[in-house]
């Protein structure tokens, strides 16, 4: 029988993640926009500007960027349909073959690949509507005096991609293991279970392969055509809408740096998750069910972690000027991972037995494991993260002192300014290649690759948040029309 327990966090957090984005949907909804046109997007919408043919002309460039994000991704999508049908049938050809005919096998896995696919696809598309919905909202608060209004409206459209890509992910990942579980009762079997589920991860990988370089390289080939044929051809500013490829440069934005990053970190999550799972496949046999699901616990773990320091933002440390935006979102991330470790350890207690066993990677010995032992793990892959962030932002932030050093280079010609860009790059991938090369060690010497998996998993633990502050950026690109 399923347990009840791990059966309702994982479900429970997925629901809430998904009520809570449509709460922060129908938030930035409420914010009226004018449109006399009476079609797309806008139509039904409330006066929110007293101009009323800046409003209109707001309204034209919002559903033209609507038109070519929604245009790209049709062709994109249906470009991935075919890969998925034509690749999900090899899948099924190759698993088959290698599993001695093993039809069952093969079909589960290319079953898994085509979810993960399709759920890869509805989560880029889904956080493109969003985006596209927001920019224009953002650009009408923007018109209120200070800051808290505009940030608010982009941090939750930002909201509604992280909690509801999220929510939709843990849900079908946690389903369709169910349902392979009908067919594969028994504790021993469950490697086959979890070995057919791989295609989940595989799905949503390859979809992000699509979404993350063809909308990149169309998002660098807008923005540079943009600058080329404006500037330098027609001598007209930047980001001007009477160029039409600023539009595309817009339009880049929302399938580039959110349908495609939506989909890559989908693709982590369901390859860290699923790589979690087929290395612990063995804990089922002692520790059951809840011990061998327990990477989608801690998924789970995080939805609810992530939701509650949603708040610090938009209602406790709001943002009133300029400089507080950088401080709102590091606070965030660094408030999400310091509540993450008591969380995934409150996880670990209850969800994993005293005393489980693994077996090894590589051998045939076995390995006993605690729960402190597998919560060390996550925790380092947490931690991990953040100093990685928090080192990259002081790199390639504007507040910090080597960014303003490689400014301060363009004085003396371009030659300087590169050799010096250059060095800093070099410079600041020191201490985050030694910080990722000490989780990996650390977490494998606790638990073998079982504790590389879980360090893997502890690194996408605030996906949410992550997800949240990713999106926030494009769509306050759009809203400023850039």
């Amino acid at each position: 029988m399923v347990s009840l327990d791990a059966t309702s966090v994982i479900f429970g957090s997925g629901i809430i993640a998904l009520v809570w984005a449509l709460i922060q949907y129908s938030l930035v909804a409420k914010i009226p926009v004018q449109s006399n046109s009476g079609v797309g997007e806008s139509a039904g919408l409330v006066s929110g500007s007293d101009n009323e043919a800046t409003t209109r002309r707001l309204i034209e460039i919002y559903e033209a960027i609507y038109e070519g994000a929604e245009s790209f991704l049709r062709a994109e999508y249906t470009i991935c349909a075919y890969f998925v049908v034509v690749f999900g049938a090899i899948i099924f050809a190759l698993v088959s073959w290698g599993t001695g005919w093993d039809m069952q096998r093969g079909l589960f896995t290319a079953l898994s690949f085509v979810l993960g696919a399709v759920t890869s696809i509805v989560s880029g598309y889904l956080g493109m509507k969003v985006a596209v919905f927001s920019n224009v909202r953002t650009t009408v608060s923007a018109q209120k005096p200070g800051f808290t209004a505009c940030f608010n409206t982009a941090f939750r459209a930002g909201a509604v991609m992280g909690f509801a890509l999220c929510g939709l992910g843990i849900i079908m990942l946690y389903a369709t293991m169910l349902v392979f579980r009908s067919y594969y009762p028994n504790p021993e079997d469950w490697i086959y279970l979890t070995e057919c589920i791989t295609g989940y991860g595989l799905g949503g990988s390859s979809i992000a392969m699509f979404g993350r370089v063809g909308g990149g390289i169309y998002t660098k080939a807008a923005d540079v055509g943009a600058d080329l044929v404006g500037k330098v051809v027609h001598g007209i500013p930047e980001d001007d809408p009477r160029n039409p490829a600023t539009i595309a440069d817009n339009v880049g934005d929302n399938v580039g740096d959110v349908a495609g990053m939506g989909s890559d970190l989908f693709g982590s999550f369901a390859e860290s998750t699923c790589a979690a799972l087929v290395i612990g496949s063995s804990i089922g046999a002692t520790g059951g069910w809840d011990a061998m699901v327990w990477p989608l616990i801690l998924s789970a773990t995080g939805i609810i972690v992530c939701l509650l320091c949603s708040f610090i933002a938009t209602d406790i440390f709001t943002v009133k000027k300029e400089a507080d935006v950088e401080t709102a979102l590091k606070v965030q991330l660094i408030s999400t991972t310091a509540l993450m470790i008591p969380a995934t350890y409150g996880a670990a207690v209850w969800f994993l037995p005293a005393e489980f066993y693994l077996k090894q990677t590589v051998g045939t010995g076995t390995l006993t494991l605690n729960p402190w032992q597998a919560w060390v793990c996550v925790i380092m892959g947490a931690v991990g993260g953040l100093v990685i962030g928090l080192i990259t932002e002081y790199y390639t932030s504007h507040s910090y002192q080597p960014v303003r050093e490689v400014a301060n280079s363009c004085k003396t010609g371009a030659a300087t300014n590169m050799i010096y860009g250059i060095a800093l790059g070099y410079k600041s991938a020191i201490i985050p290649v030694i910080v990722l090369a000490l989780v990996v060690y650390g977490s494998f010497t606790l638990c073998d690759m079982y504790g590389v998996a879980l360090a893997a998993i502890g690194f996408l633990t605030n996906l949410a948040t992550g997800l949240t502050i990713d999106v926030y950026g494009p769509v306050c690109d759009n809203a400023g029309g850039k």
